[in-house]
């Protein structure tokens, strides 16, 4: 599941216990992204926090699927094929609408902002997010005006900031410790956006 060694769900004790106990999905299943932290149980829970208050949190106000649509078009252009999988399929279900998730998933294979079935403030996002991604160092005051040009508030460009920084540690943390989605169970997130200290995955 990872290149290095991982302590099983069964195997837990202590407070990795405990955060796994918070974590789980179904049949007490932990994604190999939050088991690949189980030798250092600290950034486990340093890694949940961020990610559900970054993602999954009701103070955000970008729809929760076009979050999601950030995360896999990042992860796509950071070769995480982990990541594109889990949250294609999480974006799928969030926007129940198996067709135009389709076409923006084609759309991010070809690395074809103009061609996903988005609009123009959501195109602009993506866009934004991929040279944040590939060119941090060029990022320019231009780049955040052309979010609110778009139609982003100030808070809501921060939202599409902290998604594509939060997706740019993931994806390393994945890739550079060899993460499989193998046991995974694909698409499962946070559902409790209300609490965040719910980090029950369904």
């Amino acid at each position: 599941m990872t290149w290095i060694a991982t302590v099983p769900f069964e195997q837990a004790t202590g407070k990795l216990k405990r955060l796994y106990e918070r974590i789980t999905g179904p049949g007490n299943n932990v994604d190999n992204i939050m088991m690949a932290h189980s030798l250092r149980p600290h950034t486990m829970e340093g890694h949940m926090a961020i990610y559900k208050h970054v993602l999954h949190h009701s103070g955000n106000t970008v729809p929760k699927w076009f979050l999601e649509v950030l995360g896999v078009w990042v992860s796509a252009l950071n070769k995480c094929d982990y990541c594109e999988n889990h949250h294609f399929a999480g974006m799928k279900r969030l926007l129940g609408d198996d067709t135009r998730a389709d076409a923006i998933r084609s759309a991010i294979s070809a690395a074809d902002v103009e061609a996903a079935p988005l609009d123009t403030g959501q195109r602009a996002a993506l866009r934004y997010a991929q040279k944040l991604t590939r060119t941090p160092g060029d990022m320019e005051i231009t780049d955040v005006q052309s979010l609110r040009a778009a139609g982003f508030d100030d808070g809501q460009i921060l939202e599409i900031n902290q998604v594509v920084s939060y997706f740019a540690y993931a994806n390393r943390t994945v890739l550079g410790l060899g993460c499989s989605t193998e046991g995974d169970i694909i698409g499962l997130s946070p559902g409790n956006s209300d609490d965040p200290d719910d980090w029950g995955h369904r």
